[in-house]
C-alpha cells in the first residue's frame, strides 16, 4: 500500500510537469495564444514551437508516464495498486496544482502510462490503432471528437482483447480523467463529421 501511495503521488508529480511550457520558455516561444484550444501540449508545441520544441515535449510527455509505470513494475507493485499509478501522470497532466488545476488534455502522457506496461504493449497497441483508425480509415473530425472517441472505444475494446483487468480499470480512470478536462474545456466546438477514406 505504501508502494502504491509513493508512487501514484510521484507519478502526479511527474504529470504535472508540463513540458510543452517548460521547453517554449526555453526556445523562447508563445505557444498558447492565438491557438484554438490554449493547450500546453505537443500539437501546440510542434506548431507554435517549432520541430525541436515538439520533439522534445512529445519524448518528455511520453517519460512522465512511462517512468512511474514502469518503475512501479519492477519494484514489485500489486495488481490492485496499479490501476492508481496507471491513472496518476495523467491527472497530474490534466490538473497541476501549480497550474490552478488548469493542465493539457492528457493525450501523450495516457500513451506513455501505457508504454510503462512493456513488455506487455497490448494496452498502448489497441489504443494507437484506434486512434490511427480514427484518424486515417475512418476519419473522425475535429481533434476533439477523435480524442474522446478512441479513449471511449478503447476502453472498450481492451477487455474484449483479454487486457487484465488492473489496465483496464486504470485506462478507465484516465478515460474519465480526460472526458472531464474536455467537459470543462472553452475550445470552440465545432459540427462532429465522421468520413471514411
Amino acid at each position: 500500500m505504501k508502494t502504491t501511495a509513493l508512487f501514484a503521488l510521484l507519478g502526479y508529480a511527474s504529470g504535472s510537469v508540463l513540458y510543452a511550457l517548460v521547453f517554449a520558455r526555453l526556445f523562447h516561444k508563445d505557444i498558447l495564444t492565438d491557438t484554438r484550444d490554449q493547450n500546453p501540449g505537443v500539437a501546440n508545441a510542434f506548431q507554435k514551437g517549432g520541430f525541436l520544441c515538439g520533439l522534445l515535449t512529445l519524448c518528455c510527455e511520453l517519460l512522465k508516464g512511462f517512468l512511474p509505470v514502469a518503475l512501479y513494475l519492477r519494484q514489485g507493485g500489486s495488481e490492485a495498486g496499479l490501476l492508481l499509478v496507471l491513472a496518476a501522470p495523467v491527472l497530474g497532466h490534466v490538473f497541476p496544482a501549480w497550474r490552478r488545476f488548469h493542465g493539457g488534455k492528457g493525450i501523450a502522457v495516457s500513451f506513455g502510462c501505457l508504454l510503462g506496461l512493456a513488455p506487455d504493449l497490448l494496452p498502448v497497441l489497441i489504443f494507437a490503432g484506434i486512434f490511427i483508425l480514427f484518424s486515417t480509415v475512418i476519419k473522425i473530425s475535429p481533434h476533439f471528437y477523435r480524442t474522446l472517441a478512441a479513449f471511449l472505444c478503447a476502453c472498450i475494446a481492451m477487455p474484449l482483447l483479454g487486457v487484465g483487468e488492473p489496465v483496464c480499470l486504470g485506462f478507465f480512470l484516465m478515460t474519465l480523467t480526460v472526458f472531464f478536462r474536455f467537459q470543462l474545456s472553452q475550445e470552440e466546438r465545432e459540427k462532429m463529421e465522421v468520413k471514411w477514406l
